[in-house]
C-alpha cells in the first residue's frame, strides 16, 4: 500500500484536502496511511481509488471513509464530478454504488443498520479524536515541566501563543485540537478555558491526573490496532518493515510500547 504519484496542481490540491480525511477508530490521515492508491484528475472530474488492510473491515467504516473521500474532493470549486472506488473489499460493490450514488448507509445497508443512520457513530470518533489530539497536547505540556494548574488555567489565547517546538508530537496536534476544540463550539472567545470535555467543562486541576488516565487507554488501544493492521496489511500487500521502528503485537503484550511522537497505522475490524 503505497503512495500514487500526484502530478499537476489540481491534483495535489485535492490530495491536500485528502489529508484532512482520517481513519476513524485512529484519527490519522488516509493520505500517511498509504490507503489512496490512484488520484485522477481530467477536466475537473476527479477519481480516487483507495484500499484497506483487509477484505473485511467493517462496511459502515468503510462507507465513513469513502463518502469523507467524496466529500473531499468536491470541495475545491474547480471539481464537476468525483468517483470514489474501495478496491479489494467484501462489501467493495454495495459501498461505492451508495456513495457514488449520493445514497446513505441506512438505505444500502440496511439489514446491518437496523433503520440507524452513523450520526452516532461519526459523534462517537469525533470525540475519541478530540480526546486523543488533547492527550498529545497535554502531554507534551507536562514534558515540557508545566503544572497541572498552569495547563488547567491555560485560555485559548495563551493556547495559540503556545510554542511546542520541544514536543515534535504535540505540535503536530496542537492545530488538529484546535479545529475541533473550535469547531463544536467547545472553546469561542480568547479568554474561554483551552483544555475541556467532550461535554464542555473545563477540566480542574485535581482532575488532570485521572483524565490523562483514561486518555492514555485510549491511545494504546488506538495503538494496538495500529500494530494489528500493519501486520495484517503486510501479509496482503506483502509489505515487511524490518526496520524495527514500528511495534508489532508483541510489544504490547510484554508492556514495552511507551508513549509515541508519532502517528500510527489503519484499524481494522470485523
Amino acid at each position: 500500500m503505497g503512495l500514487p504519484q500526484i502530478r499537476g496542481a489540481q491534483a495535489r490540491e485535492v490530495w491536500r484536502r485528502l489529508g484532512a480525511v482520517t481513519d476513524p477508530e485512529l484519527d490519522e490521515p488516509i493520505t500517511d496511511m498509504g490507503f489512496v492508491e490512484r488520484l485522477e484528475v481530467r477536466r475537473g472530474e476527479v477519481e480516487i481509488a483507495f484500499r484497506l488492510p483487509t477484505y473485511w473491515c467493517s462496511p459502515n467504516f468503510a462507507f465513513l471513509m469513502a463518502d469523507g473521500i467524496r466529500r473531499a474532493a468536491l470541495a475545491p470549486a474547480w471539481v464537476t464530478g468525483v468517483r470514489v472506488q474501495l478496491m479489494d473489499h467484501c462489501y467493495a460493490d454495495r459501498v461505492n454504488a451508495a456513495v457514488n450514488g449520493e445514497q446513505s448507509f441506512d438505505a444500502v445497508f440496511a439489514e446491518l443498520s437496523d433503520g440507524a443512520d452513523l450520526s452516532e457513530l461519526r459523534e462517537t470518533f469525533r470525540e475519541k479524536a478530540f480526546l486523543r489530539r488533547q492527550e498529545a497536547v497535554l502531554r507534551g505540556l507536562l514534558a515540557m515541566g508545566w503544572d497541572a494548574a498552569g495547563i488547567t488555567g491555560l485560555t485559548l489565547a495563551g493556547f495559540d501563543a503556545l510554542n511546542l517546538a520541544d514536543s515534535p508530537e504535540a505540535a503536530a496536534q496542537k492545530p488538529r485540537y484546535r479545529e475541533i476544540l473550535l469547531g463544536e463550539g467547545l472553546a469561542i472567545l480568547p479568554q474561554d478555558p483551552a483544555f475541556v470535555t467532550w461535554g464542555g467543562d473545563p477540566l480542574a486541576a485535581g482532575e488532570l491526573g485521572d483524565h490523562l488516565m483514561r486518555l492514555r487507554s485510549i491511545r494504546i488501544n488506538m495503538e494496538f490496532n495500529g500494530a494489528l493492521c500493519r501486520g495484517l496489511a503486510a501479509a496482503r500487500y506483502k509489505e515487511v518493515d524490518l526496520s524495527g521502528d514500528e511495534p508489532g503485537l508483541v510489544d504490547f503484550i510484554l508492556g514495552r510500547v511507551p508513549p509515541r511522537d508519532r502517528g500510527t497505522g489503519p484499524d481494522c475490524r470485523t
